[in-house]
């Protein structure tokens, strides 16, 4: 494994996500942490965010086991969140295929809510900027394979400090 982005690049661009955010989205907004990937960058991430914003979790995985998405997004909605009228922002780790991020906005886009926002740590180059109108993020990546700060390989990896592309598994 090698360093892709280091844990000092990660930590100075969440900053500058957080002080952009508060600026040009709703201080009322509930914030969607799309689990398990995203913890750990939901969790700085948040704290940079001025006002008061609810905050929920969604369950999705498409990967299982394998480095490549499986195209069947699984995904866990409690029906105890509200989205209707609520401006949301949903934060991911990253944006591979963008299917699992499509599964979350269909669910979500049928609630009515005022507005649907995203913030991803990671993008993988590709259309997604304009797919994604209203998307903020970190880094745009190779398509690579990344695991640490949150991100796994098979469940292992997500506690590394800095992200590194795994080479061979």
């Amino acid at each position: 494994m090698r360093v892709l982005i280091s844990e000092n690049e990660i930590q100075k661009r969440i900053q500058e996500l957080g002080r952009e955010l508060s600026e040009k989205l709703p201080a009322d907004i509930l914030l969607v942490g799309i689990l398990k990937g995203s913890f750990l960058f939901f969790a700085d991430l948040v704290r940079t965010i001025s006002g008061n914003p609810e905050i929920q979790f969604i369950q999705a995985s498409s990967y299982g086991s394998a480095t490549v998405s499986s195209g069947n997004v699984d995904l866990q909605i409690s029906n105890k969140i509200s989205f209707s009228g609520k401006h949301i922002l949903i934060i991911e780790d990253i944006i591979d295929t963008g299917l699992t991020l499509d599964k979350i906005l269909a669910d979500i886009q049928k609630t009515s809510p005022a507005s649907i926002s995203i913030c991803s740590l990671l993008i993988k180059k590709g259309d997604h900027k304009e797919k994604y109108p209203s998307l903020f993020y970190g880094f745009e990546i190779e398509d690579l394979f990344v695991v640490g700060y949150g991100l796994d390989y098979n469940e292992k990896y997500r506690t590394l400090r800095d992200i590194f592309i795994l080479e061979s598994t």
